[in-house]
């Protein structure tokens, strides 16, 4: 497979792009990860390592830290930022699902709600890629349902917690020194419930064990259940205010649903290109089939949700940098991009004929990553869900 960096003919599909500067970040990006390309990253995964020299190279260039505070060693650009670099990476055959988990969740979380302490300790290394961190929430039971967590907080007494409980798809914390963990309260509050804090605890605490899980994500990045059996927390691994996680956790979940949607259409930026160049360079009776309606509409329609998928990803994000209220355009954004990327990648895949179930072009195995995102990390029937109630003020249906 050639691995020169991918991208459309003609305007290249730039439409999102409204500054010089993030035209210059995404051609950067585009390069650099365009060098490692599709087969790079195929063989990483045939073989069960990590992408370990393509992360280096992007921290080094300071991609992974772009939307994090100078002072702590990023960009100091924002979210908008961010979406470009994991959008521009997916886009050239390399989805870094680690890019969303440790710089989009944990470093936006830890920016908004981290103490002094914690943001020189963590972000520095979040941002330059020598420090990765997971993100433990899902849990067997739980779901989409926050508030059943069974992760339980038990105080000590030396003035720090020890945790119990399990948690469900926990990705890539096999490749991290440390992990962002969502767990409930052990005494409930006044109300009856139990409120909800963010810890970070070492993934080598004792007591923290992880199980990989069979995943069909043909990814670097494992998917775990994590096991805790009395790991201990110090006080100075509390994230923000005790009992406040739940509100801290939105922090790095709109985030999350962008940079996912960002994903899911660097995933259909790079099917589309696979799939316009093969309509171009594949004949039959010395016509190009691409010159047939029959193959060339579907494309186009294709591109064309996936333009409005991009478009509303990076309204999201611009709101969530101008301190906006981005949850409903967050949640659009990563429903319009799973559709739009199985879409898009199912139709390269069927341009290519046979070829397309072969992994030699690159298509196939990208298959169940553009399918997760119609499901993770929040489902299409939770965003319906969420518009129905929010948007359209219609009764609450769970």
């Amino acid at each position: 497979m050639d691995n020169t960096p991918v991208g459309l003919p003609g305007k290249g599909s730039r439409i999102s792009d409204t500054t010089q500067e993030r035209r210059d970040l995404r051609e950067a990006v585009r390069q650099l990860v365009g060098g490692y390309g599709r087969s790079y990253f195929q063989d990483v995964v045939a073989r069960g390592e990590k992408a370990d020299a393509l992360w280096s190279d992007m921290g080094k260039a300071g991609f992974l830290g772009v939307h994090l505070p100078e002072e702590h060693g990023g960009g100091g650009g924002g979210l908008a930022d961010l979406a470009v670099v994991i959008e521009e990476m997916a886009s050239q055959g390399c989805p870094m699902f680690m890019v969303v988990i440790s710089p989009a969740i944990a470093g936006t979380v830890l920016s908004a709600h981290g103490t002094p302490e914690q943001k020189q300790k963590y972000l520095p290394g979040i941002a330059d890629g020598t420090f990765r961190m997971a993100f433990a929430i899902t849990e067997p039971d739980a779901g989409s349902n926050t508030h059943k967590i069974t992760t339980t907080a038990h105080r000590d007494g030396d003035g720090g917690w020890r945790l119990r409980g399990q948690k469900y798809w926990t990705s890539g914390v096999d490749e991290c020194q440390a992990l962002l963990v969502v767990a409930r309260d052990a005494e409930p509050g006044p109300d009856g419930r139990h409120t909800l804090s963010l810890f970070i605890c070492d993934t080598d605490a004792p007591g923290l064990t992880f199980q990989q899980l069979d995943s069909a994500l043909q990814l670097p990045e494992k998917q775990f259940m994590t096991f805790f059996d009395d790991v201990p927390v110090e006080r100075a691994g509390l994230v923000g205010t005790e009992g406040e996680g739940l509100k801290q956790v939105f922090a790095g979940l709109n985030p999350e649903r962008v940079a996912a949607a960002c994903m899911a259409n660097g995933i259909a930026r790079y099917a589309l290109a696979r799939g316009a160049q093969y309509a171009n360079e594949r004949t039959v009776w010395k016509t190009p089939i691409g010159a047939h309606q029959g193959v060339a509409h579907p494309l186009a329609e294709a591109y064309i949700a996936v333009e409005l998928a991009r478009l509303m990803a990076m309204r999201a994000a611009e709101m969530s940098d101008a301190g906006l209220d981005a949850a409903e355009a967050s949640n659009i954004a990563k429903f319009a991009a799973g559709d739009a990327a199985v879409k898009a990648l199912d139709q390269a895949i069927q341009v290519h004929g046979g070829n397309g179930l072969s992994n030699e072009y690159g298509l196939a195995d990208l298959w169940f990553v553009a399918r997760m995102f119609k499901t993770a990390p929040v489902s299409r029937e939770m965003v319906l869900n969420h518009v129905a109630q929010h948007s359209l003020g219609l009764p609450k249906s769970y």
